[in-house]
């Protein structure tokens, strides 16, 4: 295992970059610690997968260095950095046997034979092809392949980092839950260096002790699950992660009061510094509270019921607004929209602001 630094780390895939618009991957500058589990979280185009591939040699980045446990690995090639990669689609040898593909990875660095069939028996019975040892890989389908192909990364227990790239693609729903779930359990026993790229915020979420969600090439926060939901530190991060995603308002602000066109909205305090750009309140679904009396006036414009709560669509003031229900709670016809101040958040610029009472940091 090794920890992964990320120093100041750009990319462009054009010649001669002379501005950010140029690069397919803005300033990176982090570290995942050694033995730590990470998600790449983000839609498609916004860098992950560019990052991945310098993490794992298939780039060179444009600017920065890489290093792994403090040694500059930027111009080494994926060998020389001892990585094992699983990418979206799967990467088998047809003409060996399933037990074989698994293998192949130890025999070529002469690890002994008992050694290698007790890993490989192993990592049979977590992918579940145990009585597919013999078959060879040919014939299988395409979620069988990529199960052998997770397996011959995760096979080797000498690896700097394991790296994923939308790995569960072709896997059929419950599948994905049983690899994700033994994915954790492998990462819990052993401790590998996981980052694991994915559009899909349940497996980021599931997945990762920290997630590292990007937009347009920029890592915009860094979190746990819960830091991600409480505060999410750009307006992208409250649409993207939950469902349905933050509510997101125009307003301005005042002391510690917001105005949303000729309502007043209580803030949990001042919030700090000075603002630019556009300035807009978030609030999730969770805390926004549907009553008969007290409140905004608001439109209902459609009811969800999923089972176990209900998701209710309304307009306040000609802007759509999500607000999630138990089930057994009832919808107003003539709702009164209130906002639970302690889940407010304020952004300038899509950028989250910090209120007086919070410390350094706390939206990071």
């Amino acid at each position: 295992m090794a920890q992964i630094e990320l120093d100041h780390i750009r990319h462009a895939y054009g010649p001669a970059p002379k501005s950010d618009a140029d690069f397919a991957l803005k300033e990176v500058h982090h570290t995942f610690r050694d033995g730590g589990a990470y998600a790449l979280l983000g839609p498609s185009g916004c860098g992950k997968t560019t990052l991945l591939n310098i993490i794992s040699g298939l780039l060179h980045a444009s600017e920065g260095r890489l290093l792994f446990d403090g040694q500059d690995v930027s111009r080494l090639s994926t060998q020389e950095r001892n990585i094992a990669q699983v990418f979206q689609f799967p990467v088998v040898y047809d003409t060996m046997t399933v037990y074989d593909n698994l293998a192949f990875p130890l025999r070529n660095r002469g690890i002994a034979e008992p050694d290698v069939d007790r890993k490989v028996r192993e990592i049979l019975e977590m992918i579940d092809l145990g009585d597919w040892a013999k078959r060879k890989a040919r014939g299988l389908t395409a979620d069988q392949k990529q199960k052998i192909s997770l397996g011959r990364g995760l096979v080797r227990s000498d690896v700097n980092a394991i790296l994923f790239d939308e790995p569960l693609t072709v896997i059929d729903p419950h599948m994905k839950w049983v690899l994700r779930s033994q994915l954790k359990q492998l990462h819990r026993r052993f401790g590998h260096t996981m980052v694991y790229v994915t559009h899909d915020q349940t497996e980021a979420l599931t997945f990762a002790d920290d997630v590292v969600v990007m937009y347009e090439g920029e890592v915009v926060q860094i979190g746990t699950p819960d830091e991600l939901f409480a505060r999410p530190r750009h307006t992208f991060v409250g649409y993207f992660i939950g469902s349905p995603g933050m509510n997101v308002l125009p307003v301005s602000v005042e002391g510690a009061r917001a105005k949303f066109g000729d309502a007043w909205i209580d803030l949990p305090d001042r919030p700090r510094g000075p603002m630019g750009g556009a300035i807009e309140l978030g609030i999730r679904p969770e805390f926004v509270q549907l009553g008969r009396h007290d409140g905004m006036p608001a439109e209902i414009v459609k009811v969800e019921d999923i089972g176990r709560h209900k998701i209710v669509r309304a307009k306040l003031q000609d802007h759509a607004i999500s607000a999630i229900l138990r089930e057994d709670e009832e919808v107003p016809s003539e709702p009164r929209v209130r906002f639970a101040p302690e889940a407010i958040n304020i952004y300038a610029g899509s950028w989250r602001v910090d209120y007086e009472t919070e410390g350094e940091g706390v939206s990071a």
